[in-house]
């Protein structure tokens, strides 16, 4: 009798950990999300042998994983992946068609907003809000949930990584100011910085950490998964120098700024850093409702556009952020306590081969660029319809910008100038499709491509016509790399959930990025994001 009477006072125990709302529902204490940018699925393969205990190790020994989690749109891109993470939606939808895209028709960042100012900095950095995002987040479906008696708060060293992910309810977004290495916000969330932001910034870290040099956390010789570190496939942050590791921070602060920070893995450890202010100073999770922190770790991605995939750069910044990682888990347990907090990670993209590289392994890729073939286009369409306004806009987000305005003005068919630029492009081997944006749905493009550019568009904000590139190709020159494409080389991004509600496991099933919110909202019994796709992944619920 006593041995059935202990099991029934353990499993209630399970149960009710966490945090009891007022509303008497079970939830845990604190939910963090963990982005890193540019983090292809296979890294978590790739550098395992020199993981620590305690950083992704520990996310694959004790939580889910999700091996084979995709995004279901293109263009696969920071903003738009940040979007979709914590929406369950896609761009068609939620509005974020790319880091920058058109609206109104004027050329318009994702996160940019003249109506409010900035706060902790007089820089135009700080001119941003949530306001382009036109569908809700997971946080703010926790702030609906508790009466807004739960707190949301996000730090990343970009702008759009921190408060797209936040939503439009958060209590504070934090991002990174190149002109005074301080975290700051916008009057769209507050009139002042809190005192613990203030208190951070006053310790001046980026400074710190931009006074040493970037050396191996590892003896070089342990890098097998990596090239020689001098290679055409890396890209010098400074005019010739070489871009290998010794890096010497100190000289590139010296020219560049606070700005050295981002290509660095030390960019990454002051994020994490502010997320463990944040912690403390928010007192995230010690509340009587759930709280939210969203945490985007974009050096990854910055050293990924400079050095490639297979960089000793890339390499030495995994295994740094797996020991950051180690300690910012640590720091949740001793703060909120080991079984009391859920947390995620995935990525919003994940990043190409340098085609340089796979060039010279007899792979097919190659580089494209974007400028050029915008210049060509418009010198192509004004021979033909005997104009000298520009009729293309812009060629980004792998798709043509016509200019509507333009072509209306010289009394031309939109359609007619649409299909000679189609007719074009497609002439060139580097497209394996060219694409009306208005007919995806009819076009000959194989699934799930065709399925990824209908979701990836929105027509308010979006092109005129769908570039899809062959394998192995992107827009970019011969060093570093690039992402936005459908192939699994940007599309295939880690997922793994580890804490509270979660039981240890991994599933080869497909699931799409649009399934992260409503498997964190069925974990907080809250209702899903109001522009979710997604669906709730059944063997992370236990179901």
């Amino acid at each position: 009798m006593k041995k059935i009477l202990l099991a029934i006072l353990l499993i209630c125990g399970m149960q009710t950990a966490g945090a009891q709302s007022e509303t008497g529902v079970s939830r845990p204490k604190l939910v963090v999300g963990i982005v890193v940018d540019q983090m292809r699925w296979d890294y978590l393969v790739r550098y395992y042998d020199n993981y620590c205990d305690g950083g992704f190790r520990r996310l694959l020994n004790e939580g889910f994983s999700c091996d084979n989690n995709q995004i279901n749109y293109i263009p696969t891109v920071t903003a738009i992946g940040h979007s979709a993470v914590y929406t369950g939606s896609i761009p068609s939808i939620h509005g974020i068609a790319g880091n920058n895209f058109y609206k109104n028709g004027a050329p318009t960042y994702c996160t940019d907003d003249a109506t409010v100012r900035g706060v902790g900095s007089d820089s135009k950095a700080g001119l941003m809000s949530p306001r382009n995002l036109l569908v809700t987040t997971v946080g703010d479906e926790l702030r609906l949930a508790t009466n807004f008696r739960s707190k949301v708060v996000s730090v990343s060293l970009k702008d759009r990584a921190s408060i797209l992910p936040g939503g439009h309810s958060a209590n504070g977004a934090y991002w990174f100011d190149d002109a005074t290495g301080h975290f700051i916000t916008s009057t769209y969330y507050m009139t002042d910085l809190p005192k613990w932001v203030k208190d951070f910034n006053s310790k001046d870290l980026a400074r710190k950490y931009l006074s040493q040099k970037w050396t191996t956390l590892l003896s070089a010789d342990t890098y097998i998964q990596s090239t020689a570190d001098d290679t055409p496939y890396e890209k010098s942050q400074i005019e010739g120098a070489r871009p290998t590791l010794p890096l010497d921070l100190p000289a590139i602060f010296a020219k560049k700024g606070y700005e050295a920070i981002r290509v660095s893995p030390f960019g990454n450890s002051l994020t994490l850093d502010l997320a463990k202010a944040a912690l403390e100073g928010e007192q995230l999770g010690r509340g009587t409702e759930t709280d939210m922190l969203t945490v985007s770790l974009s050096s990854t991605d910055y050293i990924g556009h400079q050095f490639a995939v297979n960089a000793i750069e890339t390499e030495d910044a995994y295994l740094r952020l797996d020991r950051d990682l180690a300690d910012f888990l640590s720091a949740l347990d001793n703060a909120v306590g080991k079984g009391n907090y859920l947390v995620f990670l995935t990525a919003d993209h994940a990043g190409a081969h340098n085609w340089g590289f796979l060039n010279d392994h007899n792979i097919p890729a190659g580089g494209w660029d974007n400028a050029a073939l915008k210049t060509a286009l418009n010198k192509q369409l004004a021979e033909a319809f005997s104009t000298t306004a520009p009729l293309v806009n812009d060629v980004m987000n792998y798709q043509v910008f016509l200019n509507h305005k333009n072509i209306a003005a010289a009394g031309l068919d939109l359609q007619r100038v649409k299909q000679y630029v189609i007719d074009e492009l497609k002439s060139d081997s580097v497209f394996a499709y060219v694409v009306d944006m208005d007919r995806l749905a009819e076009a000959p493009v194989p699934e799930p491509i065709r399925t990824r550019a209908i979701n990836g568009y929105n027509r308010f904000r979006s092109g005129d016509i769908q570039l899809i590139m062959q394998p192995g190709y992107y827009s970019g020159g011969v060093g570093g790399t690039d992402h936005g494409v459908w192939n699994p080389y940007d599309a295939h991004i880690p997922l793994l959930f580890m804490g509270w509600g979660v039981k240890h496991g991994r599933t080869m099933a497909p699931t799409a990025m649009t399934d992260i919110a409503p498997t964190i909202c069925a974990l907080l019994s809250i209702q899903m994001p109001n522009g979710c796709v997604g669906n709730a992944i059944l063997p992370v619920i236990g179901e």
